[in-house]
């Protein structure tokens, strides 16, 4: 007969907390694991900050930068999830994509943020190909309507 199957008492990509047997008081541990997960599921962030916005609205999520004061002064690298009046806190993990409504673009993390840079279309240069440029004119644009480039 094979071992039971034991768990630790958090998930190991976003710390959701698990139940055990006999556990008191477990809508606490549920609601906050079903809080997380309405944070991270299509994550939306609304941009970079190093304070705590002063009216923040549940359902908001930030991406906490360096030098963060108030609440978000220990959680610096973090996503701070607004929820239920309170502030949860995120760690992200590799292969995590965001989208910044500060940029109109996806972040994608792997061992830190990867942020797009913006691209300039092509000019000038001695022999003109207008197929090849308009070729990456429409890659930059479509690029950019998919939020991937600023």
């Amino acid at each position: 007969m094979s071992d039971p199957l034991t768990f630790d008492n958090a998930s190991a990509r976003f710390g959701l907390p698990f139940l055990y047997s006999g556990q008191a008081q477990k809508e606490f541990y549920v609601n906050e694991a079903f809080a997380i997960a309405d944070a991270l599921m299509h994550c939306t962030i609304e941009g970079t900050a190093t304070t705590p916005p002063t009216a923040p609205v549940d359902g908001q999520n930030w991406s906490i930068g360096t030098g963060a004061t108030g609440d978000w002064a220990s959680h610096v690298g973090q996503i701070a999830c607004r929820q239920s009046g309170n502030w949860l806190y995120v760690t992200p993990s590799d292969g995590m994509r965001v989208f910044d409504r500060s940029t109109g673009c996806s972040r994608l993390y792997s061992s830190g943020w990867k942020i797009p840079s913006s691209i300039s279309a092509p000019t000038g240069g001695s022999t003109v190909d207008s197929e090849a440029r308009s070729a990456v004119s429409q890659l930059i644009t479509t690029l950019r309507l998919a939020g991937i480039l600023p």
